[in-house]
């Protein structure tokens, strides 16, 4: 639990921060902005100058709409101007006031993913609201809540309506974005991970029971790092790919080599074998439903590749069934 100080941070300290905040280097590094807090005007006729300007008027709008109470704060004094103040909108992001103000003056500075989302925890942003700040900022949301254009209420009913077969919505980063019961524990109880660590490459390589239950693990994992790198090519410039690539070379030695073979497949069909921890080996064949182009989201279902998984997928299935009515869930689940 954060405690949040009603004092503003010195100005050395502020300054400091939004050094470290705004380019994510080491305190040395200072934001090459000048400090007169009126400073000269942003420059009019560019892109990322009309971007960050319509930033500046989003955030102060969404900063005005929030009093003390909502995020904790005691009311103070008598405010000349309603909702919260920038320094308290810094301290509940653990920006420096200095950075947040130059952020609401549209100046030329960097924001970070990390920086963003702590902004946008801060304004009680809903979803729309987010996902409109990280755009206007020009960043990776580190938390995407893995948004897919084709995800609608009656492919969600589905979904659930497949059951007991596993289904589930991937995009081409691999990330689930909504998935069904069976699906949830084909090889492990998958609403119990984080949402950032929903994503089938970051699982086979480096979660140790993925590891373990995914049979033909060797092929598999080249295979997807292969496919990966053939859907990459329509995305090298998209911070989120990017920064999915960085984080799996970092974890995972593994990736490293495979990525290295620069190998290129499409998607194929194959049986997939998975040992389930409640009733043992499953086989299937899967069946892939384009949700648009090719190289985006799609509904992937997996059959029964012979009796024996299909007697022991309705047992799996009666199990998840059974510890619902134990413990109330939603039937379907989507990213986020």
């Amino acid at each position: 639990m954060t405690t949040i100080s009603s004092a503003a941070p010195s100005a050395a300290a502020s300054s400091a921060a939004a050094s470290r905040a705004g380019s994510g280097t080491s305190a040395a590094t200072s934001i090459p902005v000048a400090l007169d807090p009126q400073g000269p005007p942003v420059p009019a006729g560019t892109a990322a100058a009309s971007r960050r300007r319509e930033l500046a008027s989003f955030l102060r709008s969404r900063r005005e709409r929030i009093s003390p109470e909502q995020v904790g704060l005691p009311p103070g004094r008598r405010r000349r101007t309603p909702g919260l103040r920038r320094e308290e909108v810094a301290q509940l992001a653990a920006v420096g006031v200095t950075w947040y103000t130059w952020l609401e003056q549209a100046r030329e500075i960097q924001v970070s993913g990390q920086v963003a989302d702590a902004i946008a925890r801060a304004l009680m942003l809903d979803r729309t609201e987010r996902r409109h700040l990280f755009t206007l900022a020009g960043t990776a949301d580190p938390h995407p809540d893995l948004d897919c254009p084709g995800l609608s209420p009656s492919l969600l009913t589905m979904l659930g309506r497949l059951e007991p077969l596993p289904a589930a919505v991937i995009n081409s980063r691999y990330d689930v974005v909504a998935h069904n019961r069976t699906y949830g524990r084909l090889v492990t109880d998958l609403d119990a991970m984080p949402d950032e660590d929903r994503n089938i490459m970051w699982l086979a390589f480096t979660d140790p029971q993925w590891r373990e239950r995914m049979l033909d693990r060797e092929e598999n994992m080249r295979l997807m790092a292969a496919k990966f790198r053939a859907s990459m090519a329509q995305h090298l410039a998209d911070p989120a790919w990017k920064a999915l690539l960085k984080r799996l070379e970092q974890a995972s030695p593994e990736f490293r080599a495979a990525w290295e073979r620069h190998e290129v497949i499409q998607p194929d069909s194959h049986v997939k074998r998975y040992l389930n921890p409640l009733v043992g080996l499953l086989a299937f064949d899967f069946t892939h439903l384009w949700l648009g182009p090719q190289s985006g989201p799609r509904l992937t279902t997996y059959t029964p590749a012979d009796e024996l998984t299909r007697e022991r997928l309705d047992r799996l299935y009666a199990a998840v069934l059974a510890e619902e009515q134990r413990r109330p869930a939603a039937g379907v689940a989507a990213g986020g």
